[in-house]
């Protein structure tokens, strides 16, 4: 009852924004990417998109125009995470195998709206979601619910199902009964025509960006290995974008990471096992990076026994690390990514600080949550930036995340397409 509470309230607040023709925001300070932090500015929006940034007073203000004080807050670009499963849920509440096998597609639906919800709230305005797990075409509905403004949520770019070499993903076939005809957390496929007639399903069943995995644990004793070869990940990406749809691979071995940069991929997702050649093969073809750093955390937390403060990194968050800093000296366009879904909705801010401990500074970390992911989005135009004529996802927080990024958990006014959906 309480949830649903605050869902009416949400709406009732975001149907009252959307009726009025502009809005002023005052916050202390405005931050994006490539300016300093602008101190005292104030940001017109009219509609969807915003009107005017600039000094307090300088600003000619329709006189019906609703005024939004946010004192001691800074104004910032709505958040993106480029790395997202909402139809999935944190492993220690259930198993990945539990959650494909056994929650019906209906409850995994309807939970998924909810966590799209806990997301907006959080300040994360845009999401790529990067795979249904086993729940088939759903994330398209829920994308049209939130775009017809049937349920509250971030813009989502989604990828249907995504797409693995046969015998490659999961639920593991070695760890059932060999006469089961398991249901699969993604599509299978085998060969040039197969990869190539997969990405067209996906393409036809509304998918905006092809997932692929080109590698996963399929070698002995589990180990990570490649599965679709150099000439099945490349058809798959000439189809893709021949269809006008970017490719994102999952990848965490230096080969395969190599097999996808040179078939032409858009973005690395993991590359936990990245070496310096490959992220300088990715920094001079301009392949993005997504590094989701908390996804090694969280499951070390589920399985692993770590504990946050208490405990020295495991090995998986370690290779994670050494990763993500080695793109970063190598010139890598790195974006946010987190892989939420694995930890819990609406606290994609951890991955923040996770980039902020493992070199980044606040600003590149905000950089990457804002302008570098609308750039590898193809939409630099019109998102990721506090600009006159950009659409008006903005967020704010009290304090200065470009100085503590902590304070990024905080954030308590959300604006959406020119709609308030959170404020103080």
């Amino acid at each position: 009852m309480k949830a649903f509470s605050a869902l009416l309230a949400a709406l009732c607040l975001a149907a009252t924004a959307g009726a009025q023709g502009a809005t002023l925001l005052r916050p202390a300070r405005v931050w994006t990417a490539g300016e300093p932090v602008h101190t005292g500015w104030e940001v017109l929006v009219e509609g969807e998109r915003i009107a005017a940034v600039g000094p307090a007073g300088t600003i000619t203000v329709p006189a019906d125009a609703a005024v939004v004080d946010l004192p001691g807050e800074t104004l910032i670009p709505g958040l993106m995470d480029l790395h997202s499963h909402l139809l999935l849920h944190p492993y220690n509440e259930a198993l990945w195998d539990d959650q494909v096998l056994k929650e019906p597609l209906a409850y995994r639906t309807l939970r998924a709206g909810q966590q799209a919800r806990a997301t907006l709230m959080a300040g994360f305005t845009t999401l790529r979601d990067l795979g249904t797990e086993g729940a088939g075409d759903a994330d398209v509905s829920i994308k049209r619910a939130i775009d017809e403004g049937m349920i509250p949520g971030p813009r989502l770019y989604v990828a249907t199902r995504a797409i693995v070499a046969v015998g490659a993903y999961g639920p593991a076939v070695r760890s059932y009964r060999s006469d089961l005809d398991l249901p699969q957390g993604a599509q299978e496929a085998s060969g040039v025509d197969g990869v190539v007639r997969a990405v067209r399903e996906q393409a036809a069943r509304g998918a905006d960006w092809i997932k692929l995995y080109a590698d996963y644990r399929v070698g002995p004793g589990g180990a990570a290995e490649p599965t679709f070869t150099f000439e099945e990940l490349k058809a798959a990406v000439e189809a893709a974008h021949g269809l006008g749809r970017p490719v994102a691979v999952h990848t965490a071995t230096a080969e395969g990471m190599r097999r996808a940069v040179l078939a032409g991929v858009d973005s690395i997702e993991h590359g936990y096992g990245g070496t310096p050649e490959v992220f300088r093969m990715m920094a001079a073809r301009g392949t993005a990076y997504l590094p989701t750093l908390t996804a090694p955390a969280a499951s070390a937390e589920y399985f692993q026994h770590y504990s946050p403060g208490a405990s020295p990194p495991t090995t998986g968050m370690a290779a994670a690390e050494a990763a993500f800093r080695l793109a970063l000296n190598s010139g890598v366009t790195i974006g946010l990514g987190s892989d939420v879904g694995v930890f819990t909705h609406g606290t994609n801010w951890r991955e923040l600080e996770w980039m902020v401990k493992d070199g980044m500074t606040p600003v590149q970390a905000l950089t990457a949550a804002t302008a570098t992911d609308a750039k590898i989005l193809g939409r630099s135009g019109d998102l990721g930036r506090v600009r006159v004529g950009y659409l008006a996802d903005l967020v704010a927080m009290p304090g200065d995340p470009g100085q503590m990024i902590e304070v990024a958990e905080h954030v308590d006014f959300v604006m959406k397409g020119g709609v308030v959906w959170r404020r103080p």
